[in-house]
């Protein structure tokens, strides 16, 4: 089981750092003009903070376990990822888009996963 939980962590933490990053480097129009709608919905500084939140999620369910450093955080980074996609699902129902809703499901699952995992029989 801990390798299950090591994979679903890995993937993600690719995930999040991937959007965390294209957020924060793309100008909230390139985004809009990439099929990311939503962002019309927030302001720049808005979408730059989510990138943030996501990029910081995804390091905090990998390094304080690989570091050995107050592992509780990455229980506590899966509950605040699964937060911010319990927001996105949110946001993409009210805008009608069923795609973004499943992937957003999906990965607010796989969070949830995590944080219980690791909170409850596999902690570090």
């Amino acid at each position: 089981m801990t390798i299950v939980l090591w994979v679903i962590t890995a993937l993600l933490t690719l995930v999040f750092l991937a959007a965390g990053a294209m957020k924060i480097a793309q100008p909230k129009a390139n985004l809009a003009a990439s099929g990311q709608g939503w962002v019309e919905d927030f302001s720049d500084r808005a979408v730059k903070y989510i990138g943030a939140i996501e990029i910081l999620g995804a390091l905090g369910l990998v390094l304080p376990a690989v570091l050995n450093i107050a592992t509780d955080l990455v229980p506590a980074a899966a509950i605040g990822l699964f937060l911010l996609m319990t927001g996105a699902v949110i946001t993409h129902a009210r805008r009608r888009e069923t795609p973004n809703v499943v992937i957003n499901i999906v990965l607010a699952v796989l969070a949830a996963g995590i944080a219980i995992a690791r909170f409850g029989p596999y902690s570090f």
